[in-house]
């Protein structure tokens, strides 16, 4: 590859403030390739990649398997509406059904869009089923997607205030506790809406037993469990699903970001009781394409077939060790939390960002997910020589501080 200029990188980053809605803040760096879990920029430096494009490239970058799907379906067929059946989506969804507990499934195309499906289909359940009932209880620090009623959905108030007056219909209690939700309810709930962990406010993991508890106080009181598995899904946290370790099966689990492997697509599952939709009363234009349904199926079976699930535990145990290393050395790293390739260091001082910029000057992409907090999510293919390389950039970047 010819490398390029540091004015020509100057010039993308300068077009991209000129044209483009200023809704991220991006880092100084303009990404041109990939390969596994390493990225390189305009000028051909190579990064390690343990941002995964927001947990969402699970084969890592430009997997053959994704490439494959990809080049393979694009020249049979691509779209053609749900007004058709189309193969790649009946068997995608036969291989969630059967590797999950859910019966039904709909595909959309993205995390958001999975949980506003799920927000309509528990309203819907709601009104057949609850006399009407259409609330639904979700938890502080939850991230449930940027759509308006997703954002109401948000536990975090800094999501919510720019749009207010939000949607009514949503009660934010708070996480890890089984008792606020019992206050709560009345006789308005239809459902709880709960990621088994919190990704975006922190890698926040609840106590033992608090899903279990949902769970009864749910079937208790007649009402819906959602899990939103939009970050936790697809082997993330070392089970296929989160659900799985926590001994628990919610009603409607939402799905995105690791699914595809880097296309777009959500899903929405349900088991046979809570699948209320009847024609007309929900879909989507681009949702079940053939072309992400085609790469999606490619990915899982992947997944599935070839124990990725055994290397998320593997690695993801020897990671949190090599941080739980870093936590000895330094005394500003108050806490290492996570399952999985879903992890978060967390500091005592606000040098996230500071650290951020550091890591990606040496040649190491990571996530502030807080300004005390980092938020580690790289592919599920990582080896431990990778974890390796990563720990002793960040080690070294820590070490400049003391």
């Amino acid at each position: 590859m010819e490398l390029q200029s540091a004015n020509l990188t100057d010039e993308w980053q300068e077009l991209e403030r000129r044209l483009l809605m200023q809704t991220t803040k991006r880092l100084p760096v303009t990404l041109v390739r990939g390969k596994g879990a390493r990225v390189w920029d305009v000028q051909g430096k190579e990064y390690l990649d343990f941002v995964g494009g927001w947990a969402v490239n699970s084969l890592g970058h430009c997997h053959p398997v994704v490439v494959e799907a990809l080049a393979k379906q694009s020249q049979m067929l691509i779209q053609v509406s749900n007004q058709f059946y189309t193969i790649p989506q009946i068997e995608l969804a036969k291989l969630l059904i059967e590797n999950s507990c859910f019966d039904r499934v709909f595909f959309c195309n993205s995390g958001a869009e999975a949980n506003e499906g799920a927000i309509k289909l528990a309203r819907r359940y709601g009104k057949l089923h609850l006399g009407g009932a259409y609330e639904i209880i979700t938890m502080r620090g939850s991230f449930h997607g940027r759509t308006l009623a997703t954002v109401a959905a948000t536990g975090q108030e800094k999501f919510q205030q720019p749009y207010t007056p939000l949607p009514e219909g949503f009660v934010n209690v708070d996480y890890d506790s089984v008792e606020a939700v019992r206050k709560a309810t009345s006789d308005k709930t239809c459902a709880v809406m709960v990621e088994p962990i919190q990704g975006e406010s922190g890698v926040n993991v609840p106590s033992d037993g608090y899903l279990r508890e949902l769970r009864a106080w749910c079937d208790e009181r007649g009402i819906l469990l959602i899990f939103d598995e939009v970050q936790t899904g697809i082997a993330r946290t070392g089970s296929l699903f989160a659900y799985e370790q926590a001994n628990v099966e919610p009603d409607i689990m939402t799905l995105a970001k690791g699914l595809g492997g880097g296309v777009p697509i959500g899903a929405l599952l349900a088991k046979e009781r809570a699948s209320v939709f009847s024609v007309g009363e929900h879909g989507s234009t681009f949702g079940g394409n053939p072309l992400v349904c085609a790469v999606s199926l490619a990915v899982l079976k992947f997944i599935i077939g070839n124990d990725v699930v055994g290397n998320v535990r593997r690695v993801g145990n020897y990671l949190r060790a090599r941080l739980e290393e870093l936590k000895a050395k330094f005394d500003f790293i108050t806490e290492i939390r996570g399952k999985g390739l879903l992890l978060a260091v967390e500091f005592s001082l606000d040098i996230a960002d500071e650290v951020v910029l550091a890591c990606l000057k040496e040649g190491l992409l990571v996530n502030k997910v807080k300004p005390n907090a980092l938020r580690f999510m790289p592919p599920l293919i990582i080896t431990e020589r990778d974890v390796d390389e990563a720990v002793g950039i960040l080690d070294e970047v820590l070490s400049r501080r003391e």
